[in-house]
């Protein structure tokens, strides 16, 4: 852990490298400052407080987070591949039972991160596992902890290990990233760039989720377009349990076309 603890924003959970008054990714209009005000808190006080972890199977990947819920509330996902084990998004809590966790199943060898709401504590946790993380270049400016860690990639897809492909969709951020897992009947790991939502038949595309901001046409027809070759049975978003176990990849096409017919008022 840092020597000095570090700043985290106590609404979206992103570790900054030094103090300050204002968290940029609650400014910006995808999130939101709440009417109480910026809060702050660090990870040894979120460490000694009444969270804990909360570690459990999701589907075929292992869930890490923690509760009660921290920050926006989402957690990561552990893939247990053939290349190694792959952290897949991040949450702002880290403690040792997480660590021993990781740790008896081999450790890490590399975090990807979908956007910029997910950064939360990614510095300690590659500090600690001794890996990088790979984030997309288009959102370098909401890095708020920079370190040599960080690994900045380029582009539409990046392959991240044997059968692990990060795919840019640019979908709620420029950056906007999901993962595809060329194992079984494939997978995607979506966090909120292809939001799972409670009707499990389709999923959503947004620009904003709390402040109910739609994305772009273009960005979706884009986003589509750029999935269409690749073969996913399962898709995990960012919320325990938001799975959909199969037929996944015909789910998003249907979804983006019913989107773009909606928003072009078009029945």
């Amino acid at each position: 852990m840092s020597a000095t603890p570090l700043p985290i924003c106590a609404t979206c959970g992103t570790q900054y490298s030094r103090p300050r008054s204002d968290c940029p990714i609650c400014e910006d209009e995808r999130q939101y400052v709440p009417l109480d005000g910026q809060q702050w808190t660090d990870l040894e006080a979120v460490r000694a407080g009444e969270h804990t972890a909360l570690i459990r199977e999701q589907g075929d990947v292992l869930g890490i987070g923690c509760e009660p819920r921290f920050a926006i509330g989402q957690r990561a996902l552990l893939l247990r591949t053939e290349a190694g084990n792959f952290l897949w998004d991040c949450v702002s809590y880290l403690d040792d039972e997480i660590i021993k966790t990781i740790g008896d199943l081999g450790g890490l060898d590399g975090i990807a991160i979908s956007h910029p709401h997910y950064y939360t504590t990614m510095v300690e946790w590659a500090h600690v596992f001794d890996v990088p993380v790979h984030l997309h270049a288009s959102d370098q400016q909401w890095i708020g902890r920079p370190d040599p860690a960080i690994r900045l990639w380029e582009g539409t897809t990046e392959q991240l290990a044997p059968g692990l492909t990060l795919i840019n969709l640019g979908v709620h951020f420029a950056g906007g990233t999901v993962l595809h897992w060329d194992s079984g009947g494939g997978a995607l790991f979506s966090g909120d760039i292809v939001q799972v939502i409670p009707d499990r038949t389709h999923v959503a595309f947004m620009y904003s989720y709390p402040n109910l901001i739609p994305e772009r046409p273009s960005v979706v027809r884009r986003a589509a377009g750029i999935l269409e070759p690749y073969r996913f049975e399962a898709l995990y978003g960012a919320w325990w349990d938001a799975v959909i176990p199969a037929g996944a990849d015909q789910i998003v096409q249907r979804s983006a076309a019913r989107y773009l017919r909606f928003v072009a008022d078009v029945q």
